[in-house]
């Protein structure tokens, strides 16, 4: 069995939590920080079963930068080195 490793971003809304895979482009949400995290896992599980049986979840992975290689972990060929905040100023609103 392989380990997938991928990232969860998770922020509030109102009383909500939102998750958020980016590699995937999956998200989920829950009352609670912990219910967001749990809610994402079983999003992210869900996603790899589907996609298995559909015989789409290799090439799905290849182009969400994954190392398919036979290691027992999955993880993204490359990494983010920065995230940071980023302003523009628009002139056309």
């Amino acid at each position: 069995m392989k380990k997938l490793i991928f990232t969860g971003e998770i922020w509030q809304e109102g009383n909500m939590y939102t998750s958020y895979c980016p590699e995937l482009d999956l998200a989920s949400c829950g009352e609670t920080i912990e219910q967001a995290k749990k809610n994402l896992l079983e999003v992210v599980e869900i996603f790899i079963e589907e996609t298995s049986k559909l015989g789409t979840l290799r090439e799905l992975l290849e182009e969400a930068g994954y190392n398919l290689d036979d290691s027992g972990v999955l993880q993204r060929a490359r990494e983010p080195v920065s995230f940071e905040q980023m302003e523009l100023k628009m002139g056309v609103m």
